[in-house]
């Protein structure tokens, strides 16, 4: 079968990678047409356009890069129609994977949402849109199930796919040899993977480090980004850089200070200290202050439902409280020790691993048995 598959970002690329890797092992004549990145690729993809290209979050820039996002979306349209996929695979990026889901369906692709978009943060009413215009859905947190329920709709609920990453992670004991990191204790940056969120969070970030001389900070750089962009936020600092091995740097780490997304809930699963991270455009700021509905940003906290790890966030987000934060994880111990009771705890409520091969079953059966879903 002929699938088409979406991401607009690192995470899922990931995630959406994994699916097709599942979805393979079941159907070994599936082909695979994709917008994603470098995994997506690997894992047997054809890349007619990368993430990199797609990323833009916020009002601002959206409104920014408005031409360009239709631009897309009417390449994508008019690329389906060509390929005439026999399902539809959206990866959450909500803005745009929205529009699609109605054209497709429209047109009688079948569709499958994969990661459903978080409407239980914001406009929750988008979750009748979803099931409109989608023929099947998945959720990766425990609690979305009883929110669609709530709404009179079925979703599957599967597990997170990060669960199989982080168990499948196997730390290289050489690591820090192999990248000439010395035996100081390692601080690790992870900055996000969009430009834009990268350009406003990465300074303030390294703001902190000369207050914090015991320790040497390393970047966690993304495939996509050249070294080049990260160096000229240092202003003179020599900090490493390390690509593509994101978990062996957070495994190694004393602490992390993390952009929030989907790296916070990968190093609560490794179990590394973290203090969350985010700014957004003024503009962006203030659309979220009046939409949002959740107390919490960071998934860790999301899934355990109360907050644990550290958010700062806007104008909380500044030297003096990423230093207080910090150094609170890396001092004191009855911290630490509570941090890791509650990534237990939040490891058990994440559910049982394997959920990409549990999507890719449900998504390979229902296409067998259900030509029309």
């Amino acid at each position: 079968m002929k699938y088409y598959v979406i991401a607009g970002e690192a995470s899922g690329d990931l995630h959406g990678s994994r699916l097709i890797r599942e979805i393979s092992l079941l159907d070994p004549a599936a082909e695979f047409r994709c917008w994603g990145g470098d995994r997506m690729q690997q894992a047997g993809g054809v890349i007619i356009k990368h993430y990199r290209d797609l990323a833009f979050m916020g009002f601002l820039e959206v409104l920014l890069n408005l031409r360009t996002i239709l631009r897309n979306i009417k390449f994508c349209k008019e690329d389906l129609v060509a390929w005439k996929p026999d399902a539809v695979i959206l990866v959450d990026y909500p803005g745009f994977n929205m529009r699609i889901a109605e054209f497709a369906h429209k047109l009688g692709f079948r569709v499958i949402y994969y990661i459903s978009p978080q409407m239980w943060a914001w406009r929750q009413k988008r979750v009748h849109k979803v099931h409109k215009r989608t023929d099947l859905a998945f959720v990766v947190l425990p609690f979305e199930k009883d929110f669609h329920a709530k709404f009179g709709y079925h979703v599957e609920f599967v597990g997170h796919p990060l669960l199989d990453s982080v168990n499948e992670f196997h730390p290289d004991p050489q690591f820090r040899q192999l990248n000439n990191l010395s035996e100081k204790p390692i601080i690790a940056i992870v900055p996000g993977s969009r430009k834009q969120e990268i350009s406003r969070i990465l300074p303030i970030m390294l703001s902190i480090v000369p207050n914090f001389e015991q320790y040497q900070f390393v970047i966690a750089g993304v495939s996509s980004l050249d070294e080049s962009f990260y160096q000229k936020f240092q202003k003179g600092q020599k900090i490493r850089i390390i690509t593509g091995n994101t978990y062996d740097l957070i495994h190694i780490s004393d602490a992390a200070v993390v952009t929030s997304g989907t790296a916070t809930l990968e190093t609560a699963l490794i179990g590394t200290p973290q203090v969350v991270c985010y700014r957004m455009s003024f503009l962006t700021a203030l659309l979220a202050w009046i939409v949002v509905k959740v107390e919490n940003i960071s998934l860790v906290n999301l899934v355990l439902g109360r907050r644990s790890v550290a958010e700062l966030i806007q104008y909380r987000f500044t030297k003096n409280s990423l230093s207080r934060e910090l150094r609170l994880i890396l001092d004191d111990p009855e911290t630490k020790k509570r941090l890791q009771d509650d990534y237990h705890e939040m490891r058990i409520k994440l559910g049982e691993k394997g959920a990409s091969a549990k999507a890719a079953r449900l998504i390979v059966d229902k296409l067998k048995t259900e030509p029309n879903l």
